[in-house]
């Protein structure tokens, strides 16, 4: 059955088609956790597999919030190519760091970490890009932005690399993901800081990563694109 999601996400679409330009539509109702589905691995090393949300993942006044264990995602049942995303997410006051990440055009199998592009949420390192996984995922980058150090490539600098881009602990960020082809780009708290195009993946869902530490997000909306 197709969630009302998927259905606003269609009607959007129709609009732009139309030659107007197309709302953002809600991703996260603010409510509850319709349209989304928990995944994890209960045991370390073992299989991922659906979970039961209510044990990682809870609604609070419109927010989000994630505990961080066990460590899997929360995707959306539908799929989605050429969209803007936006989404606020912030660790905790008091924590001293944090860890999650925003997969993009997530494949089928449902494993920890599925084939997909991460859009880094890692504490001091938002807009970061990793490859999930680079044997499977392609992204044309400038070469300068790759980790030397990361023998498999899959992991993509942000730029500028050692700038403070993020707000403390306890505050409000702002993530604008624009996926268009093979392009994607990522803008932390308003400004452009990642990106690559040619990539070989353009379609699939999109899911909240669950990596051991609390965080928590709210304002997810999506907007077709041509």
């Amino acid at each position: 059955m197709r969630t009302f999601l998927a259905v606003a996400f269609t009607s959007a679409l129709a609009t732009l088609a139309a030659g107007q330009p197309a709302a953002p539509v809600p991703l996260f109702n603010g409510k509850d956790l319709t349209g989304w589905k928990a995944f994890g691995r209960l045991v370390k090393d073992g299989p991922t597999t659906p979970i039961d949300a209510k044990d990682t993942w809870s609604v609070t006044d419109g927010v989000l919030r994630c505990t961080g264990k066990p460590t899997g995602y929360l995707a959306t049942e539908a799929e989605y190519g050429d969209y803007e995303l936006t989404l606020r997410w912030r660790y905790p006051a008091g924590l001293k760091g944090g860890n999650s990440g925003v997969l993009l055009h997530v494949q089928k199998a449902d494993v920890v970490w599925p084939v997909s592009v991460e859009a880094q949420l890692r504490a001091g390192r938002a807009g970061d890009i990793w490859l999930q996984t680079a044997a499977e995922v392609k992204l044309t980058v400038d070469p300068a932005r790759r980790d030397a150090d990361d023998k498999t490539k899959r992991h993509v600098w942000r730029s500028p690399k050692d700038e403070v881009v993020e707000r403390p602990a306890g505050e409000w960020n702002d993530y604008r993901i624009a996926c268009r082809g093979g392009s994607v780009e990522l803008a932390v708290n308003g400004r452009v800081v990642n990106g690559g195009t040619d990539c070989n993946l353009t379609r699939g869902r999109i899911a909240l990563q669950s990596e051991g530490t609390d965080v928590e997000f709210k304002d997810i909306t999506i907007r077709p694109l041509k």
